[in-house]
């Protein structure tokens, strides 16, 4: 943790801090749910509790839950997991240019906390990576910041929703906020016609294959959104598609 203990004094820190701030609300309210959800799964309150402070992966909690609960096999269990969260390995592979400067360690904690609402406004503030010291310096800080509320906002929630979970009727319907938030993050950075026809597609797709087992439907979706982008850059000029 010192990786963060060395940056929240930088005003870059803050400015990340600030700005996840105003999505806090509906992280806030997604993890209550979740925590909910899997407090009344029948798990055992100790193992509830030890996901809602280790694990923090929404999506896949919330896939795990139901098959934990049935008894299904740990591998089928680790697969869903494992397929619902593919969209990280695309998030890491962008980030990895901003963050080769770091010591293992301090790339491995990063790694645990970036999130999908982390990942979008920290790439969307530096779409370059940092050249420079200081450049390299103020987006760590704002990275940090950024992740240090979004984990407290989901993780102290999430705990919230395990201990009060039968004073919270699953009628309130809070976890929609969590969608409401992305819906926003998405609809911000739909900036070109690339953008708007590779979000249009994904949910077509995902919509179209949402009775494929493990949440493949998520995967697929991504998939087919990026060899569209891919096929449409290649045939057709920039200047168009950013337009």
């Amino acid at each position: 943790m010192f990786f963060f203990r060395s940056q929240w004094r930088k005003p870059a820190y803050r400015q990340g801090f600030m700005e996840m701030l105003t999505l806090a609300p509906g992280i806030a309210a997604w993890g209550l749910m979740t925590g909910v959800a899997m407090a009344t799964s029948g798990m055992r309150t100790p193992d509830v509790l030890a996901m809602a402070i280790l694990v923090f992966a929404g999506s896949s909690q919330l896939a795990a839950i139901p098959l934990l609960g049935a008894g299904a096999p740990l591998w089928v269990i680790l697969a869903t997991a494992f397929c619902v969260n593919l969209r990280f390995v695309v998030f890491s592979a962008h980030m990895r240019s901003y963050l080769m400067h770091l010591p293992r360690m301090q790339r491995l904690t990063v790694g645990y906390f970036v999130a999908d609402l982390t990942y979008v406004l920290f790439t969307k503030r530096y779409p370059i990576p940092g050249i420079t010291e200081a450049e390299r310096a103020d987006q760590m800080a704002y990275l940090a910041g950024n992740a240090t509320i979004n984990w407290l906002s989901w993780t102290v929630c999430s705990v919230l929703g395990v201990v009060l979970a039968n004073y919270i009727p699953a009628a309130w319907g809070l976890g929609f906020a969590g969608v409401l938030a992305l819906t926003g993050i998405l609809c911000s950075l739909a900036t070109s016609r690339m953008r708007v026809l590779s979000a249009g597609m994904g949910a077509v797709v995902a919509i179209m294959a949402y009775a494929l087992p493990l949440k493949l439907n998520i995967l697929l979706a991504i998939a087919v959104s990026v060899l569209l982008c891919m096929v449409l850059e290649s045939y057709m000029p920039q200047a168009s598609v950013d337009k």
